[in-house]
């Protein structure tokens, strides 16, 4: 996986107080903010940083090594994020494939990361495995290289190509990062190739470049460890010792100098993109790296540009001359260099060079009128909720403890960050425009849907780009696990095998209180006062069901609509509202239900509420801001016939739902449901949103007095709810038969694959999701370990049962290589054909192990509190459903697996949706033994 870093900032009257020990906050006349920590080194050169939080039973490890793909050197590109790949397959004392399937069946998520300057390992589990996970990643980190073999790092090479034809290959706009890139930083640059990095390099990748990769940049002096969460400091030194201090040290690795570039002229390039549906411009120029002084305020120089309604850019593009949905202009850090970006994915059949002249016109306006200051106070106020945001959870802590730790030197680099981040002043911002932007050269790129260069800029110069080509012969490219390495075990004074656990840690629901307003509208809430933040949702039931016959997207429509504006309030004004609280409001409708969420710091509550008042009971109904949506919809609409994985979505839901019922076509609509939709549409829609059957759900620093003291100023909102809606289920005539959909020239097939099985209602909907966990759960199902580890055929493949009151499907995913689109189907086929017979009681333990122990780092976030609150409130569960879920899954016996496998996972009545390359895969796929239809991108027979 590739990631990029993290960036948190905080605001005057926020206090980061962060030392090598444990502080007590200081009061103040605001309450100040903390991360307390503890930094030592071990002999070996490991910097170690530990951060006590324990709120809930987890602790998440992450390991920052210091290298990514600015360390390669041309010929070899790609390698950091492949050693990624590498490091999670075998080691000397833990068992082949164990990081992948253990941590998962130990109740734990684990990832890594690769950017252009830094890999990431990390895990997230439940206290009892925090031993086991040492174990893991310090065997992984020191004692791996010995291991790895040829079949492996063939095995691996599939799979890293899997994951670029997904991300890049099958992607519309997909080579556009190399091309920038590669016209960007000149040759020899550590930034002129991509991350994930050029495939005949990967192919020619041997062993000993592996070790020689490893031998040069995995010594201990080259990371830091970061362990957060429910943790004893003593205790946990004495093991990081245990586990992390014989890892050699390694060489000294050369620390690099930031490298920015300049350009002697400005670039224009096109680019025909097979899978593009609009046109996109991206201009890119070089700025500053990451920690530069200048960073901060181009950072917010992107935001005053093209952030709000009241940004320039947005104003010129979007606004007068309705070229584009929306657009984007952001500072993108990183280690050696940085870079100024815009970017406009324009409407379907504009003229870049319109848009270009736009943004011009826009930048003109913002030189002419400068920084507007209550746009500075408010960037700043938004800001300081992301602070609190991004450092919710231990995961984010320790990723951001460790990242600035690695790159800085200081753990909490975070405090300058904020000191520099409040310094920044409206001059500052002109200044920084003026020296990287203004009259500077830049990058720029023309991608456009192939066959319509008219819409590039003028005398752009052709990009070039390496395509892969597929091989018919899926034979050519077979890989398998193959023979263990030959090596010698590295001698340790510690005992390195397997630790056992330590006590499981119990689950235990949130409390719960529960009340009703006056107006109807019920109220349940969780108070949780780890940060100074709350989130909140209510939920009205109707959303899609609601949308009038032929017209989907109304709902949807009007979820949008309602933040442009109140009555008193043009949209601009709501917008600057909103943001000077630091809150966020939106809303969107589901298949069943219209939702109006948002967050803000608790002290802003009782004005955030008040805003959501005025939005619900004084909409504006402005048509321009209609006429610019539904515009934006169109483009939206039109994009999405560009994704292989919406392609194929789509036509999975009408063959199951019938096209008759609302769950066949995305909230969203289609181009044909939206063409008639008028503002009288959403204005009859809108007397739906009433507060009688809906619910609030609130999460977060406020108690239960002090949220209902808030909330009664809605108990003017009043209205009867309407009834819902019934839609029929059609008759079972798809089932066993294959759909097939043409994307010329994929690289890669989609799968969809499954049946309708049951409502989240029925009481038989937990007992099928503890059984899809062995198929299909996670990176430790046996979909994941076959057609990734063990065939190379895909990146992920999963399956899972979708939640909601009608019928929902179970459904297998997965993106496989196209010369392995039958092999893989004939997996597919006899695994979910004998996943009943095959159950066993190991799998029956697995089960119960797996979901018990995962359930204590489930609900760990303000997100997931709300998630328990909206099921308790639409399912009807019980306040403590989640600890009675835990003792029906106690209870299951082998038996009761087999028949609840047998009722609803039967084969023979799935439908098997493929959106790939018909002049290669089409009779393959008829081989399968299987009906095989074609459809068209919309789902219709061909």
């Amino acid at each position: 996986m590739q990631s990029k870093r993290y960036a948190l900032f905080a605001l005057i009257g926020i206090c980061m107080s962060c030392a090598t020990k444990p502080q007590t906050n200081v009061p103040n006349s605001e309450k100040e903010f903390s991360i307390a920590y503890e930094k030592f080194t071990l002999d070996n050169g490991l910097e170690v940083i530990l951060h006590q939080d324990n709120s809930d039973p987890i602790i998440a490890v992450a390991t920052i090594m210091h290298v990514g793909s600015n360390r390669e050197k041309p010929g070899k590109t790609g390698f950091a994020h492949f050693f990624e790949h590498m490091s999670f397959n075998d080691s000397e004392n833990v068992p082949v494939g164990a990081n992948r399937k253990m941590i998962p069946e130990w109740g734990g998520s684990r990832n890594g990361g690769t950017s252009n300057d830094y890999t990431v390992y990390y895990e997230v589990v439940p206290k009892d495995a925090f031993e086991k996970i040492l174990w893991i990643d310090s065997d992984r980190f020191g004692y791996m290289i010995n291991t790895v073999t040829t079949s492996a790092l063939e095995r691996e090479k599939q799979v890293v190509k899997n994951e670029k034809r997904q991300r890049v290959d099958n992607a519309a706009y997909g080579y556009t990062d190399e091309i920038l890139r590669s016209n960007l930083y000149p040759e020899g640059h550590p930034y002129n190739w991509t991350v994930i990095g050029s495939l005949p390099d990967l192919q020619a990748a041997t062993i000993d470049d592996v070790k020689e990769f490893y031998n040069e940049y995995y010594g201990a002096k080259n990371a830091t460890l970061v362990i957060a969460g429910d943790i004893d400091f003593q205790e946990t030194k004495e093991l990081v010792q245990k586990w992390f201090g014989e890892i050699p040290s390694g060489p000294d690795v050369e620390a690099l100098k930031p490298q920015p570039v300049t350009l002697a002229k400005t670039k224009s390039l096109y680019f025909e993109d097979n899978f593009a549906k609009l046109p996109e411009l991206r201009m890119v120029f070089p700025s500053v790296e990451e920690y530069h002084k200048d960073s901060y305020a181009l950072q917010i120089l992107g935001q005053l540009l093209s952030g709000s309604k009241n940004s320039p850019l947005y104003q010129v593009v979007v606004e007068e001359q309705k070229l584009a949905p929306n657009i984007g202009a952001y500072q993108s850090n990183s280690e050696l260099a940085g870079e100024f970006i815009f970017r406009v994915r324009a409407n379907a059949e504009t003229d870049l060079n319109a848009v270009k002249q736009a943004i011009d016109s826009g930048l003109s306006r913002f030189e002419e009128n400068g920084v507007n200051e209550r746009d500075l106070k408010r960037i700043k106020a938004e800001l300081e909720t992301n602070l609190y945001q991004g450092i919710s959870t231990v995961l984010n802590k320790a990723f951001q403890l460790g990242q600035d730790n690695e790159f800085t030197g200081d753990p909490s680099y975070i405090t300058k960050t904020a000191k520099l981040t409040n310094a920044v002043t409206a001059a500052d911002v002109m200044r920084v425009y003026n020296q990287y932007i203004k009259n500077k050269n830049y990058v720029m790129t023309s991608v456009v849907p192939k066959g319509e260069l008219a819409y590039a800029i003028k005398n752009a110069t052709k990009a070039e780009v390496w395509i892969e080509e597929i091989l018919q012969d899926v034979a050519s490219e077979e890989v398998g696990q193959g023979e263990e390495a030959d090596y010698e075990k590295t001698v340790s004074k510690y005992d390195r095998s397997e630790p056992p656990f330590s006590e499981l840690p119990k689950f235990k629901m949130p409390i719960v209180w529960t009340a009703n307003l006056e107006n109807g509208m019920q109220v349940y809430g969780i108070e949780n006062t780890e940060i100074p933040l709350v989130q909140f949702d209510i939920t009205i039931p109707g959303g899609q069901l609601l949308d009038p016959e032929n017209k989907t997207g109304v709902s949807n429509m009007l979820s949008n609509l309602m933040l442009e504006g109140t009555a008193t309030k043009t949209p601009a004004e709501l917008e600057e509202a909103i943001g000077l609280l630091g809150a966020s409001i939106n809303m969107y409708s589901s298949n069943e239900d219209f939702h109006i969420t948002g967050s803000c710091l608790a002290k802003n509550f009782d004005e955030t509420i008040a805003l959501i008042k005025e939005i619900i009971l004084e909409p504006r109904w402005d048509e321009t801001e209609f006429t610019r949506l539904m515009q934006g919809l169109e483009t939206s609409l039109k994009d999405r016939e560009a994704n292989p994985n919406a392609i194929a979505s789509l036509a999975y839901n009408q063959l199951l739902y019938g096209k008759n019922h609302p769950f066949a076509i995305p909230g969203s609509g289609t181009l044909e449901t939206v063409k008639n939709i008028k503002v009288a549409d959403l204005k009859s829609y809108y007397s739906n949103l009433v507060p009688q059957n809906a619910n609030f759900h609130l999460a977060g620093a406020m108690t239960k007095s002090e949220t209902l003291k808030a909330l009664s100023t809605l108990n003017t909102w009043k209205g009867e709810a309407p009834k819902l809606p019934k839609f029929n289920l059609p008759a079972e005539n798809n089932k066993n038969t294959i759909y097939f959909i043409d994307v010329p020239e994929s690289k890669q097939s989609v799968l969809n694959i499954g049946k309708l099985a049951l409502s989240s209602k029925n009481a038989e909907a937990n007992n099928l999701d503890f059984a899809n966990e062995i198929i299909g759960g996670g990176s430790s199902g046996l979909l994941f370990q076959t057609l990734r580890i063990e065939k190379g055929y895909t990146y992920g493949a999963y399956s899972g049962v979708g939640n909601s009151l009608e019928i929902s499907p179970f459904t297998v995913r997965s993106s496989v290589r196209a010369n392995a689109t039958l092999k893989s189907l004939e997996i597919i086929k006899e695994m979910v054909s004998n996943y009943g017979n095959n159950f066993s009681e190991e799998d029956v333990e697995l089960t119960k192990n797996k979901l018990l122990k995962a359930n204590t780092r489930a609900y760990e976030s303000l997100g997931a509190k709300l998630s328990i609150l909206r099921n308790i409130s639409k399912y009807g569960y019980s306040n403590d459903y989640i600890e009675q879920n835990q003792d029906e899954l106690i209870a299951m016996t082998l038996a009761d697996y087999k028949n609840i496998i047998n009722r609803y996972l039967q084969e023979s009545d799935m439908i098997y949706v493929i959106v790939g390359d018909k002049a290669t895969q089409w009779e393959e796929v008829k081989e399968l033994g299987k009906p095989v239809v074609e459809l068209d991108i919309f789902g219709n027979k061909m």
